[in-house]
């Protein structure tokens, strides 16, 4: 889906400085700084062994790396990426991922981040993030996603999981085991995916928030192909 179909939704800046201070207003939930950027990404992927399914990496880990000419164009632009995040208060993380551990323990309504979900703070907060490399997140128009606990046949089974005869403390069930943050796309939805190299930032759910929060989910990831993602 193209970006400019959804300008109801996203909103497009040209710089850094715009991105931080752009607000969120009226349908406006997800604001993109488009970028091409040059560098070989790809190179520090490669270069970073795996234990596991996903792995952290710091700015000390990335100037130690020996890279080429294509690489070190890359990496300068992470660091500037993480150096003006952190700067602005921020708490940027760099991650390569093979994939997120799947949620199995409620078969019926997963809570991983594979799902439609919104984020949520106690306190004023965005999400920004960045994919440099592999498969990239998508978003969804907020009118094309219906809340998963409103949705009587799921709403039943969560009912018999909560176990109680009495309805009192099923909303707090829900919220303290996320379900209320999780979205089901209607069959007609188009979700955006949020491309290569683009730096956005997502409306949370938090209490002085005067739009509805982003939609967004993280993608099945390609065989072989981990993603670099920079998430804060």
């Amino acid at each position: 889906m193209s970006l400019s179909q959804h300008k109801s939704q996203i909103y497009k800046v040209d710089n850094f400085n715009d991105l931080l201070s752009t607000k969120f207003k009226g349908d406006i939930n997800a604001i993109c700084w488009n970028r091409t950027l040059k560098g070989d990404f790809s190179e520090i992927v490669n270069k970073i062994t795996l234990d596991g399914n996903m792995a952290e990496i710091l700015p000390k880990q990335l100037l130690e790396l020996q890279l080429s000419e294509q690489g070190q164009l890359a990496r300068e632009i992470l660091l500037n990426d993480f150096n003006v995040l952190k700067e602005h208060g921020k708490i940027p993380t760099l991650n390569i991922i093979k994939h997120y551990e799947r949620d199995d323990a409620f078969p019926f309504f997963p809570t991983d981040v594979y799902s439609f979900h919104v984020d949520r703070s106690p306190i004023p907060a965005d999400t920004f993030l960045c994919t440099y490399h592999g498969a990239s997140s998508d978003i969804l128009p907020n009118s094309q996603g219906t809340q998963k606990i409103l949705i009587p046949e799921i709403r039943a089974e969560l009912k018999k999981l909560y176990g109680e005869e009495s309805d009192e403390g099923f909303e707090s069930f829900l919220s303290e085991f996320f379900f209320d943050l999780h979205y089901q796309a209607k069959p007609e939805a188009q979700p955006i995916n949020l491309g290569i190299g683009h730096l956005w930032k997502l409306a949370i759910d938090h209490p002085e928030s005067e739009v509805l929060p982003c939609l967004h989910r993280a993608p099945k990831e390609k065989t072989g192909e981990p993603r670099l993602m920079m998430i804060c």
